[in-house]
């Protein structure tokens, strides 16, 4: 039956057109963000969960930013260390060439505090933005790490190193006195070497502590790389996990979006039609 109040023909065609008017709109924004979940309407879970994701990836990134500053500053204090060590060893070497007979001492005390003075130095430089790791006692120094969200509680992690004591071993080596050794042979506590083998001694001991200095930085530099290392395979990892559940497929979205824009014509043709029956009944009256 036809009927010039009611076009079902018509409507039919309208809640189509509007149907694949509505999956093109969908499909062009897709293509235009690149994005399959941009809101929580899209999908709910998908987009809660790379919400936090994304937000972990942010931390990430931003903890890998401020590990670099600590690496540098632990570098800093590593290459002073290893200065220092060479000047401790140097500083051995002559004292041990002061045991030979008919040696000037006060020429190999010359030398000893010229060492000494660039040791001093060497502390003096080794800084990084203000952040001395060298110039004090031995103290324990806490860096984040990243985040964990184990046991579903949000936390910091973080790992610990230790700074290193240069100046003590500058003091120690400085106190070395070649020219006023003990007349007996004896220490007696005046920072006066009992003897020269006393001397080399001490000397030894400091340059043993130098070497533990520059390999306790070392390490924990190495320590500060790995887990820059870690972090950047993480945050890679989080953002790939991210991309699978949000991100559109292109290559399926371009195919739907040709077929949309086909269905598109077709509707509107059909609503076309549709619209000239009304039309056509008129010519039963002619």
């Amino acid at each position: 039956m036809s009927s010039i109040l009611t076009n079902s023909s018509a409507m039919v065609a309208l809640q189509t057109l509007n149907m694949v008017n509505k999956g093109l709109n969908d499909t062009q924004n897709r293509v235009s963000t690149g994005l399959q979940v941009s809101s929580g309407k899209d999908n709910a879970a998908y987009f809660a969960i790379s919400s936090t994701m994304k937000g972990d990836s942010s931390m990430y990134k931003a903890v890998n930013e401020g590990l670099t500053s600590t690496k540098n500053s632990i570098a800093t204090a590593r290459t002073g260390a290893e200065r220092v060590q060479d000047y401790a060893q140097q500083f051995v070497e002559r004292v041990s060439f002061a045991q030979a007979n008919g040696v000037d001492l006060g020429e190999v005390q010359s030398e000893l505090d010229d060492l000494v003075a660039n040791i001093q130095s060497t502390i003096d430089q080794s800084t990084f933005n203000g952040d001395d790791l060298v110039g004090g006692a031995v103290a324990a120094q806490t860096v984040v790490t990243g985040v964990t969200r184990a046991g579903g509680t949000f936390a910091a992690t973080s790992i610990t190193f230790n700074s290193v004591d240069l100046q003590t071993i500058q003091d120690n080596l400085e106190a070395i006195d070649l020219e006023n050794l003990d007349a007996d042979g004896v220490n007696d506590g005046d920072n006066n070497p009992g003897s020269l083998d006393e001397a080399l001694r001490l000397a030894e001991a400091e340059l043993g502590n130098a070497i533990a200095a520059s390999t306790s930085l070392g390490v924990s530099e190495k320590s500060i790389e790995d887990q820059q290392e870690f972090l950047g395979m993480l945050t890679d990892t989080i953002d790939s996990g991210v991309s699978g559940m949000i991100d559109a497929n292109m290559e399926s979205e371009a195919a739907r979006l040709q077929a949309y824009q086909v269905q598109q014509q077709l509707a509107t043709q059909s609503l076309s039609m549709a619209n000239q029956a009304p039309q056509n009944i008129l010519s039963l009256f002619r």
